[in-house]
């Protein structure tokens, strides 16, 4: 009888397993309560304005032949890549609240953590890209127009893209393969490192992979970063007043979206490190969303705001959009 016993909770347990394989429950929004309304109306606020600003800074890049340089091909690829990460958060986030809803199948768990973990590599490499773009632009002026072509940036743009996918492709088919213990997962949204933690098989592999690839990546990028600040200072020290501030003032943009993306994702990457448990479920929440939604948001309100020329540009669009859409009514 015992034996039977035996059986049939194992049995069960490998129920449990199949299933968890198919469905995992996000559980701070399982647990988020009355106040999801609240935060779904905050969700749909800044998907809003995300995309619009994004929208607005690469169709006046689009527009504006005088933009069409290296420097502004790459904020028009970063505010892209912010709709890509946007897209991946956001709108799923905002239909779970509103409906209710706390669970995500295991192949929209893999795919929800391939894009925002893509969304998170191609843009510190455009950050690192644009860094040394700036570098060049300021400390050869002359060489310049010919170290750093339109087509150079754009196969630039191309190559982080083909080493993102590949590396990410391989990151989540290592995590695909893996047999999942639990369906809870600690957190709002997906993500590879969420799935890990529920695996029963060993994931050493997966850890030597994941935590090469991102050291690697992060240290590579902030020495070209610190590199390419250090000599754009020391350069700015040598030349005009006039020409010193406005590399000056590209740089300090540089420095604000770099380090706003930096302490989101870093607070993203160490979050499981940190001591929680103490916190109520929707001050977790609150933390978690905030590391995420900072880079998301406030990097394109940075360059659309922070960039004089682009500034400028958007409001003489806008201000052009809105005398047209008065003489129609008028009509």
């Amino acid at each position: 009888m015992r034996r039977h016993k035996k059986l049939f909770a194992m049995f069960l347990s490998m129920q449990n397993i199949s299933i968890s394989i198919n469905n995992f429950v996000l559980q701070w929004l399982a647990e988020v309560g009355t106040l999801r309304y609240v935060y779904a109306s905050l969700i749909l606020a800044l998907y809003i304005i995300t995309v619009f600003l994004c929208s607005l800074i690469v169709y006046v890049t689009w527009r504006e032949e005088n933009l069409h340089e290296p420097m502004f091909i790459f904020i028009s690829s970063l505010v892209l890549n912010v709709m890509f990460g946007s897209s991946a958060f956001y709108p799923k986030l905002f239909v779970d609240l509103m409906l209710k809803c706390s669970t995500i199948s295991l192949p929209g768990c893999l795919f929800q953590g391939f894009c925002l973990q893509s969304y998170a590599s191609a843009e510190i490499f455009t950050f690192t890209a644009m860094a040394f773009d700036r570098y060049l632009a300021v400390g050869h002026p002359l060489r310049y127009p010919t170290l750093m072509m339109n087509v150079t940036s754009l196969k630039l743009i191309l190559a982080i893209w083909v080493f993102v996918l590949v590396t990410k492709t391989v990151s989540i088919i290592l995590t695909a393969r893996l047999t999942f213990c639990s369906e809870n997962i600690d957190n709002v949204y997906c993500e590879a490192f969420s799935l890990q933690r529920l695996a029963c098989d060993d994931i050493t592999f997966n850890s030597i992979y994941g935590s090469t690839m991102t050291f690697l990546m992060i240290i590579g990028c902030l020495l070209v970063i610190i590199f390419s600040y250090i000599r754009t200072i020391l350069i700015c020290t040598k030349l005009s007043r006039e020409a010193s501030q406005k590399a000056t003032q590209t740089l300090v943009t540089h420095v604000v979206a770099f380090s706003t993306f930096m302490a989101g994702s870093m607070f993203v990457t160490f979050r499981y490190r940190f001591n929680t448990g103490s916190l109520s479920t929707t001050a977790q929440t609150i933390i978690t969303l905030s590391g995420i939604t900072s880079s998301l948001t406030l990097n394109p309100l940075i360059y659309g705001i922070g960039t004089q020329i682009i500034r400028d540009k958007i409001v003489r669009n806008l201000q052009k959009c809105w005398e047209n859409c008065k003489y129609k009514l008028c009509l």
